[in-house]
């Protein structure tokens, strides 16, 4: 099993097997608030599940970390894809998550999102969070 993508959002939902997103596919964050602050994002994650994996559970962590590692959010699921009726022989299958984590940031600068599927780091995707025009005002 592999990690396919790790996109950044304002709001990311799944309907119907559809990914939804709203604001989707940012790697800057831009904050007009103090910090520290706690601001909700979207995040959306795709699994491809290779046949031999199917019809087992798999255990899934998505976490936010600072630059030096520090947690800022996670979000954690178990999941298990089966063979629909007429797949062939061999075909990997796609699972797809979606989750609104509300980040608890202390300030400016570099962030990373790590995916770990049984424990094992599969993907690590950087953004920024940079202070707002307005922030920057208030100090000057």
């Amino acid at each position: 099993m592999e990690v396919e993508w790790l996109i950044l959002a304002d709001y990311a939902e799944i309907i119907g097997g559809k990914l939804y997103l709203m604001g989707g596919g940012w790697d800057v964050l831009t904050v007009n608030t103090a910090f520290p602050l706690t601001r909700p994002v979207g995040l959306a994650a795709a699994f491809s599940v290779a046949w031999n994996e199917t019809n087992q559970r798999h255990n899934v962590e998505i976490e936010f970390l600072t630059e030096d590692g520090q947690p800022v959010g996670k979000v954690g699921a178990q999941l298990e894809v089966g063979r629909p009726a007429g797949i062939k022989a061999g075909q990997e299958q796609r699972f797809q998550l979606a989750a609104n984590v509300p980040l608890n940031l202390s300030g400016p600068g570099t962030y990373v999102i790590v995916a770990r599927i049984e424990g094992q780091e599969a993907r690590r995707v950087p953004f920024n969070v940079n202070e707002g025009p307005m922030l920057q005002a208030k100090r000057e």
